[in-house]
């Protein structure tokens, strides 16, 4: 009962959050628009060319990210694991960095997730390789998805190095986060993708709450635990690819959020399909209101959302090292 209603709370605060973000910017807008009142085209182009297509990105890459950081947290048992701590974010900004920079790339439809995907992927199968010669243990698959992430970091700034400066600006720019560029049919390519990978999330969450008891007695249990992870593995690098694809380094979304819904419904007492629903929930609130703070912050200007996602992550892991008493 209390997962349900702290989903129905999520639910509706998430309306409520559309709604509000819908009005707020550097431009005041009525809210006649949303019953179909308002005549003011002006008015209609920002809500339904500007900021709608942001928000809906924003929430998709909010839910997705979310999603990603709370089962991979859960088979691998250790809140830090996160897309960006496993490598899988620094791969796809790699690939989207080559798609964005090289001509032949930059001119080929549906480019960017593709490319990020298939970062995504390679990131994962190396930290995968690298992990499986320690037998898989969860501190090896962590640290091998620091390094990873850092070589890929440094991979783009090795691009960025020999590229033109008008291309680096661009580029830097979208790989800090930004939803500035995000218009309807980018919003459909990555939306299906997203949508169908976290139903995949929700329909393996038994097998997720197994994969949490530990490997053997998940396969005692019918679960084949190395195929499971494999595939869980698959589906949030496809999350995360299609997110960065279009948002770019949006941080600590699948790292902080998750960690306060486990708080707030209780870890062991919560089931992993709950988990999931609350954090692809919240975690759409939290980056509407990041994204819409960073365009209303120092309007006309904006800033990086994943500036805003960062500051905000950053001192809530701080707060919690500060008050840990097991540390």
């Amino acid at each position: 009962m209390k997962s349900v209603a702290v989903i129905g709370l999520l639910f509706i605060l998430l309306l409520l959050t559309v709604i509000i973000c819908l009005g707020i910017g550097p431009i005041g807008i009525s809210y006649k628009f949303l019953s179909g009142i308002g005549d003011n085209q002006t008015e209609a182009t920002i809500i339904y060319q500007v900021r709608l297509p942001r928000i809906l990105g924003a929430l998709l890459v909010g839910l997705g990210l979310a999603a990603a950081g709370s089962v991979l947290q859960a088979i691998l048992r250790n809140p830090l694991a996160e897309p960006y701590t496993l490598g899988i974010s620094g791969g796809a900004a790699l690939g989207v960095t080559l798609a964005l920079i090289i001509p032949f790339f930059s001119t080929l439809k549906f480019t960017l997730p593709l490319m990020a995907f298939v970062g995504a992927v390679i990131s994962i199968l190396l930290v995968y390789l690298i992990a499986s010669r320690h037998h898989f243990s969860i501190p090896s698959l962590i640290l091998s998805g620091v390094i990873l992430s850092f070589i890929c970091s440094s991979l783009v700034l090795l691009i960025f190095s020999i590229s033109k400066p008008t291309e680096i600006h661009s580029v830097l720019f979208f790989l800090m986060g930004n939803f500035s560029t995000i218009n309807y049919s980018m919003i459909t390519v990555i939306s299906i993708p997203i949508i169908i990978s976290v139903m995949g999330l929700l329909i393996f969450a038994r097998d997720i709450d197994v994969l949490t008891l530990g490997d053997e007695k998940a396969i005692h249990l019918g679960v084949p635990a190395k195929t499971m992870r494999q595939l869980l593995f698959v589906i949030t690098s496809l999350i995360t690819g299609c997110s960065v694809s279009v948002a770019g380094m949006v941080g600590f979304v699948g790292l902080m959020i998750p960690h306060i819904i486990r708080s707030i419904l209780g870890a062991s007492q919560s089931t992993s399909f709950a988990i999931i629903i609350a954090s692809t929930l919240a975690g759409a609130v939290f980056l509407i209101v990041c994204d819409t703070f960073a365009r209303t912050i120092i309007a006309p200007a904006e800033l990086p959302v994943g500036v805003i996602t960062g500051i905000i992550g950053g001192l809530f892991f701080i707060g919690i090292i500060i008050n840990a008493k097991n540390i």
